[in-house]
């Protein structure tokens, strides 16, 4: 039998983040996520990530340690991509399109050399919350679980973090995380934005320099910059 590790009691979260948004595992649209979810593994459905890592960026990143919010959409769909991080994909998978235009502007920015691997936990542990809208997605489904209610959870997590935090930098990368800007309070945040690193629109992203733009504001407020080298 499969483990499901969406239970409010059972649920695998870091303690800090876990008292941060007790108040959502008990709404009525997240016990519909759980239910949607339960329901998918009996109906023999493959979802990724895999259950133990679908709050990965939350275990990476402890909530006093959080400098920067990088918000993607949905998990990789693929078999072996999806690790609960937006954007990063496991030692030893290869490096999606997307990703490896990312590295292209890592290395122009900070004349960083370019990773051989997608494994972006090491900027996570380090304050970036790799935060996907969307936390599941059925195999070789792309989006197949944006109805579930995830998006109302995720956007839940970014008002708050405006709320409650203070001197936060979010990086929204294309018009789908431009689209949560209104969640986020400005006088009290930065935002940083670009068009999306997917070669589709790669000219956009491309020279948005946002790895050095961010270390430049965490300097300024005094905090240790991201060491992005990988």
């Amino acid at each position: 039998m499969r483990e499901i590790t969406l239970n409010p009691q059972n649920i695998k979260i870091n303690a800090d983040w876990r008292e941060f948004l007790k108040e959502e595992f008990t709404k009525p649209y997240f016990l519909g996520i759980k239910k949607r979810y339960i329901e998918a593994l009996e109906q023999g459905k493959v979802i990724y990530p895999p259950a133990k890592l679908t709050f990965n960026a939350f275990n990476l990143t402890p909530l006093n340690k959080l400098k920067i919010v990088l918000l993607g959409q949905d998990p990789y769909h693929a078999p072996h991509q999806a690790m609960g991080l937006s954007f990063s994909v496991p030692r030893g998978v290869k490096i999606p399109p997307s990703l490896r235009n990312i590295f292209k502007e890592l290395n122009t920015d900070l004349g960083v050399k370019i990773p051989q691997n997608g494994d972006l936990s090491a900027w996570a542990r380090q304050g970036v919350l790799l935060l996907n809208a969307i936390f599941s997605v059925e195999e070789n489904k792309p989006l197949s679980h944006s109805l579930w209610g995830w998006q109302e959870f995720s956007d839940n997590i970014i008002k708050k973090l405006s709320l409650k935090k203070e001197g936060l930098i979010f990086i929204l990368w294309g018009k789908f995380a431009q689209s949560k800007k209104s969640l986020i309070d400005t006088r009290k945040h930065f935002i940083l934005e670009a068009a999306h690193p997917s070669p589709l629109a790669r000219q956009g992203f491309l020279g948005c320099r946002h790895f050095s733009k961010s270390n430049v504001l965490l300097e300024k407020l005094g905090k240790e910059p991201i060491k992005w080298d990988l």
